[in-house]
């Protein structure tokens, strides 16, 4: 068995409707894992499964708010029901609106938090006795460069720093069942979020692209697949030894 191939695991993935999270999704059906794309609407996973299925794979798509814990314990119920007992888990689901702090609302502070870390938590709680009674399991939590600080999202970073805790924590919880836990801390990555950057400064996505490409040691903005090649390997059979990390993908070091 290679890192490229699952013997009947299950994964689930979430904020998998396009991004980031369609991507990993893709990345980890061609490598013969079952996926759960779990997004806010079903309908809106429809591409990502169509993708998975044109090509042989087998993915469901389930609607699911990752911060409100009924949803997320029935989507998975519901995964482990139809697709088989899900062994790995992508925590990709965030969002990251921008506001000062002095103009930042409660509200939007509870709901990037509890989108981004509440719903990790969620996820990971109702997944890991599947992952325990199979003594093997993988949990990926996409973390960002934020997690280091962001003047513009205090919230947001936050929520990714608060992350990165709660990876190494489940690293040395879950390690002694055989289940590992680390976080991909992606940069500038081309995304709905990046391109939602651009128009709240008033520039073009080609711009804006432009001029972080210049502050990037390689010369080039990070790709959803970059970010899925990296998960693919951490979800590896052969990726046993490597737990509670933190892997920036940003073309560069990150202080």
């Amino acid at each position: 068995m290679t890192h490229t191939t699952h013997a009947q695991r299950t994964a689930i993935v979430t904020g998998a409707a396009r991004g980031i999270g369609a991507a990993v999704a893709r990345r980890l059906a061609g490598e013969g894992l079952a996926v759960g794309v779990i997004d806010l609407a079903e309908a809106d996973c429809a591409d990502t499964v169509e993708a998975i299925t044109r090509v042989g794979g087998a993915a469901l798509a389930v609607a699911a708010d990752v911060a409100d814990e009924a949803a997320v314990t029935a989507a998975v119920a519901r995964i482990a029901t139809e697709l088989g007992p899900p062994t790995v888990l992508v925590n990709n689901a965030g969002i990251g609106p921008r506001a000062d702090l002095v103009e930042m609302t409660t509200q939007q502070w509870d709901t990037v938090l509890g989108t981004n870390l509440r719903g990790s938590f969620l996820a990971a709680r109702a997944v890991s006795p599947h992952m325990i009674s199979a003594g093997w399991g993988r949990i990926v939590n996409m973390s960002s460069i934020s997690a280091v600080g962001d003047a513009g999202r205090v919230d947001y970073a936050s929520a990714k720093a608060g992350l990165i805790g709660f990876t190494k924590s489940l690293a040395l919880q879950l390690g002694p069942h055989g289940v590992t836990a680390n976080a991909i801390a992606p940069g500038f990555v081309v995304s709905d979020m990046t391109r939602a950057s651009a128009r709240r400064l008033g520039l073009s996505f080609e711009e804006y692209r432009r001029r972080a490409e210049q502050s990037i040691p390689v010369g080039r903005v990070g790709r959803p697949d970059d970010i899925a090649h990296t998960a693919s390997f951490l979800v590896s059979p052969e990726a046993g030894f490597v737990s509670g990390q933190v892997i920036y993908v940003a073309g560069g070091p990150v202080d």
